[in-house]
C-alpha cells in the first residue's frame, strides 16, 4: 500500500494517483507516462444545468462560441464537419481539436478523446466519444457514440469543466 502525502490515504501498489485527491504518487512521472483520466464521484446535485429551447441550425458564415466556466476569454470555433474535445497528451499519435487542458481538464476528469461535435444539414450535434466521467447536455448525460441536438445557449459538461454554448 502507498500512503498519500497529501491526504494520508492508503492506495494499492501500482497507483499513479491517489485515489482520495488525485494528486501524483510518485515524485516525478516518466515524460512517456500515459496519464490515466482520473474517475470522479458523479454527485448529481454539484453541478446542475437547466433545459435551453434555443436554435439548433447555423447558418452560413455561421461560429460557436463556447463560454467555460471561469475562463477570461470564450472559445470561437469555426463549423467543420466534424470537432473533437479533450485534453492534449504528448504520448499518443492522435490528439483533440479543441484542447481543454488550459481549463483544467485532468484534474476535472476530462479524457484525452471526451466528446465530438459534429455538422450535418446546418444542424449542431454532440456525441460522447465513449469518455471516463461522461459528456452532459443540459444535466443529461449523453450516451457514448450516440449524436444529440446541441442548442443555442445549452450547457455542455465534460467531466467536470462547465461550458454555455451559443452560436453567431
Amino acid at each position: 500500500m502507498l500512503k498519500c502525502s497529501g491526504c494520508g490515504h492508503m492506495n494499492l501498489e501500482g497507483v499513479m494517483f491517489c485515489d482520495s485527491c488525485g494528486i501524483p504518487l510518485h515524485n516525478a512521472i516518466s515524460e512517456n507516462a500515459t496519464i490515466p483520466t482520473r474517475q470522479l464521484k458523479n454527485d448529481p446535485d454539484d453541478l446542475s444545468a437547466k433545459g435551453t429551447w434555443g436554435i439548433a441550425k447555423l447558418g452560413p458564415g455561421s461560429s460557436i462560441i463556447i463560454h467555460i466556466r471561469d475562463a477570461a476569454e470564450p472559445l470561437t470555433i469555426t463549423p467543420s464537419p466534424r470537432i473533437t474535445f479533450g485534453r492534449f497528451d504528448n504520448t499518443i499519435s492522435v490528439n483533440p481539436d479543441v484542447d481543454l487542458t488550459p481549463y483544467g481538464a485532468l484534474e476535472k476528469g476530462v479524457s484525452r478523446m471526451h466528446a465530438i461535435i459534429e455538422f450535418s444539414d446546418d444542424t449542431v450535434m454532440i456525441s460522447d466519444a465513449g469518455s471516463a466521467n461522461g459528456t452532459f447536455l443540459n444535466g443529461q448525460r449523453v450516451t457514448p457514440n450516440q449524436p444529440r441536438i446541441l442548442r443555442d445557449g445549452d450547457e455542455v459538461r465534460f467531466g467536470k469543466i462547465i461550458a454555455h454554448i451559443y452560436f453567431k
